[in-house]
């Protein structure tokens, strides 16, 4: 496998399996139907897990621009190959969703709440506020890709076992500061399946809140910038 194809495959299971534990707690006559935002940031803990175990060995399980752009920051990453991370990862997310799709199309038929539709695709904030949403999305990132980078230090790698502690950290983050905004901490994890949702037919589904979309990639771009400054003073 090359960058991209290995990008691609991380992405998929991350959403496949992220943004399908959340269909199976929010859509009508699942198994999993309102079994609420532990069950949520548990089986997002493991979408982290999986895609970063499967991907790591070719392309260091980036899965997130964010963590690409950190370690280009860091001179770890060559500006060359950004495109083939970020491309693998896009199209990988919106792969992904089309997973959750077929998998749930039933379930999609079966619910009218358009927002929780959106929801299984795309994050959305609690409370509407986009000074409040985007410093949500900076310090979730933040938190996640400073933690990422002493994971991967020489000095604290567990080789392929980075993949259990990096999902802790995302779990951590969904508990603790999922609220607010849903926590994206990843561009193409929101805007991957926005796009799908936006193609996709999913009988009555509303918009896809465009106007909300550009906070969840802007976000955690800056939250990660951030997070490789203060990683250069600290390592």
């Amino acid at each position: 496998m090359n960058i991209f194809t290995s990008e691609l495959i991380g992405t998929f299971f991350l959403i496949i399996l992220g943004n399908g534990v959340v269909a199976n707690v929010v859509l009508n006559k699942t198994k999993g139907n309102n079994s609420g935002w532990i069950v949520i940031t548990f089986g997002w803990a493991m979408a982290v897990f999986v895609g970063v175990f499967v991907s790591a060995k070719v392309s260091g399980a980036h899965l997130n621009p964010a963590v690409t752009v950190a370690l280009a920051w860091l001179g770890k990453v060559e500006p060359s190959a950004i495109p083939e991370y970020i491309g693998g990862q896009l199209v990988g997310a919106m792969l992904g969703q089309l997973g959750v799709w077929a998998a749930y199309r039933q379930h999609y038929q079966q619910t009218e709440d358009t927002g929780l539709k959106l929801a299984t695709f795309s994050t959305a904030p609690a409370i509407r506020s986009t000074p409040h949403n985007l410093i949500t999305e900076i310090i979730g990132t933040f938190i996640l890709v400073l933690s990422v980078l002493f994971i991967v230090a020489p000095s604290n790698s567990l080789g392929a076992l980075d993949a259990l502690p990096v999902a802790f950290i995302v779990l951590a983050i969904g508990l603790s500061l999922g609220g607010p905004t849903g926590y994206a901490i990843n561009p193409v994890r929101d805007l991957g399946p926005r796009i799908m949702h936006a193609i996709l037919p999913l009988g009555k589904k509303g918009g896809s809140d465009w106007s909300y979309s550009w906070i969840p990639v802007v976000g955690p771009l800056i939250g990660a910038v951030l997070a490789a400054i203060v990683f250069q003073q600290l390592a």
